[in-house]
């Protein structure tokens, strides 16, 4: 399965719940919260200040985790 920027950050840690370090460490530590069950990668991202381009880059992170996982 591929992380898209759509999918929750609950949908994406039930992918690999490991996805949390990368996540927190790109400054996202509310991983956790009750956002996280229906705010999208893309919506955390912005609130985060990620532009597009930053969104774009941490889904192909997210996705080469996976991958080697």
């Amino acid at each position: 399965m591929k992380i898209r920027k759509d999918m929750t950050i609950t949908e994406i840690l039930q992918i690999d719940p490991m996805i949390a370090n990368i996540l927190m460490g790109q400054g996202m530590h509310c991983i956790t919260c009750e956002a996280a069950y229906g705010e999208t990668l893309e919506e955390a991202c912005a609130v985060h200040g990620f532009d597009e381009k930053g969104v774009n880059a941490l889904v192909e992170q997210l996705n080469d985790f996976i991958a080697t996982a």
